[in-house]
């Protein structure tokens, strides 16, 4: 019996049981039974893009954000994430401008990105695209001169009354859930931003700091407004996507992709990691997938340039929703962490000596949005001659099947793949990257950091 001519689910359990069978793969651990919110369709196939409004054009102002609107459109882009658009605190600020982390007034515009016709503007231009805008919101702590220090209840405190930070963060104030009046106070400010400036939703800040129920009520009374918000948050705890948001972030497998590529530990822990996250997140969690951040040296800097590539199509291959930052499809090396969140360190637009990326990127964005294999289907584990060096696993529906081999090293390496129907497979041709020669997959030879996808048919 030919197992592709079955119906699409059933086709896809019946291939599976092959696989396991032949012991091409090994059985991927169960996922929590525990319900989890349902994200939307649109989510799961979405590609998001952050943004540093301060570095991301030479003007560092909303109007450089909406002249590069179109480009981020053809790159694939669906949802824009903007990191805090709020003026900045002065007093105990790091560096000559300031973190934008620490928010002095949730309801204002900082004044050096532009008016409030200038934000409107932006998000009527990214909506006549078809492009979500979502916000960055700052709900654990405010600045040391916030306009809510005349409240000084809304403040955690030491047992001598002093107002105390969160961690090592000198720069801010820990605000304190146990006061009702502050959560009625961030609740509104979130009403605010969805019901006056129409954003689509936002990106919250360090969300496990701050209590889940306070999440839970924020949902209820946002979807009242909009239906549709979404909401992402900066956390890897399973509870917050119970009810709060539509998708956290996927930091263990961002910290393990650090280890392999700077540390060099094994590639086999990145199959490792996704699976201890599958034991631990309920069925259908989503996340979000990272290889470069605000948070960290720029990927460039962490892996090399074409390490770096490699790490964004491992993103962009796997299961959930990848993210872009701040100019990484040209290839910007511009530092981002410290010193770019107190300083002002613009994108350069057109590095020398790059691969070119953004082509490379673009190619792979319409690859995901043609084959719902990439957004809807299973991720199936396959084992390689190479696990030190290799990540090796299949991306399928009913209807097709895509191999992707990914060398995270920097040495060449050699090898094979264990996979079914293996003579049916062909090379993807992706733009910008050298042809494949021949075809003796499932034996392959990979330079340094390099990668390559295959496809069959399924039926």
């Amino acid at each position: 019996m030919n197992i592709h001519r079955l119906s699409t689910k059933r086709g896809r359990r019946c291939c599976l049981s092959l696989l396991l069978a032949l012991g091409t793969v090994t059985a991927s651990p169960a996922a929590d039974s525990t319900p989890v919110r349902s994200a939307p369709d649109w989510l799961r196939g979405s590609v998001i893009y952050e943004i540093f409004p301060r570095n991301f054009s030479p003007s560092g102002d909303f109007k450089g954000i909406t002249a590069r609107l179109d480009d981020l459109k053809a790159l694939g882009v669906d949802v824009l994430w903007l990191m805090p658009v709020h003026p900045i605190g002065e007093k105990l600020k790091k560096g000559s401008i300031g973190s934008p982390y620490a928010v002095r007034d949730y309801y204002a515009l900082n004044p050096d990105y532009g008016t409030t016709a200038d934000f409107d503007a932006l998000v009527a231009a990214a909506h006549q695209r078809g492009l979500k805008v979502t916000i960055d919101i700052v709900a654990n702590h405010t600045s040391w001169d916030s306009v809510m220090m005349k409240h000084p209840e809304f403040y955690k405190r030491d047992a001598g009354g002093k107002i105390q930070s969160p961690a090592d963060w000198h720069d801010v104030a820990w605000l304190n859930y146990d006061e009702p009046k502050l959560r009625r106070y961030m609740i509104d400010v979130l009403k605010y931003w969805v019901r006056e400036r129409r954003v689509d939703g936002f990106r919250c800040d360090v969300a496990y700091m701050v209590p889940t129920d306070f999440w839970e009520q924020a949902r209820t009374e946002l979807e009242q407004i909009n239906p549709n918000i979404m909401m992402l948050a900066e956390a890897s705890h399973p509870e917050l996507l119970r009810k709060a948001f539509d998708m956290d972030y996927s930091w263990p497998l961002h910290a393990t992709l650090n280890r392999v590529m700077i540390e060099g530990a094994p590639a086999s822990d990145l199959r490792a990691s996704w699976e201890e996250s599958r034991r631990q997140f309920p069925a259908g969690a989503l996340h979000l997938r990272i290889s470069d951040n605000h948070d960290e040296a720029r990927a460039v800097a962490r892996f090399g340039i074409r390490g770096a590539l490699a790490a964004q199509v491992l993103m962009l291959t796997l299961d959930g929703v990848p993210l872009f930052y701040n100019g990484m499809e040209a290839g910007d090396a511009t530092e981002s962490g410290a010193p770019a969140l107190f300083e002002k360190l613009p994108v350069y637009w057109e590095p020398k000596e790059r691969p070119p990326l953004r082509g490379i990127y673009q190619e792979l964005i319409k690859l995901r949005k043609v084959h719902p294999a990439f957004t809807k289907g299973d991720v199936i584990w396959l084992r390689n001659s190479a696990e030190r060096d290799l990540v090796t696993f299949m991306r399928m529906d009913g209807k097709d099947e895509f191999v992707a081999v990914i060398n995270l090293s920097n040495r060449p390496v050699v090898g094979s793949v264990d996979v079914m129907h293996a003579d049916q497979f062909k090379p993807v041709r992706i733009a910008g990257t050298p042809e494949v020669t021949g075809n003796g997959f499932p034996l392959f030879r990979l330079n340094a950091f390099e990668w390559r996808l295959y496809h069959r048919a399924a039926k």
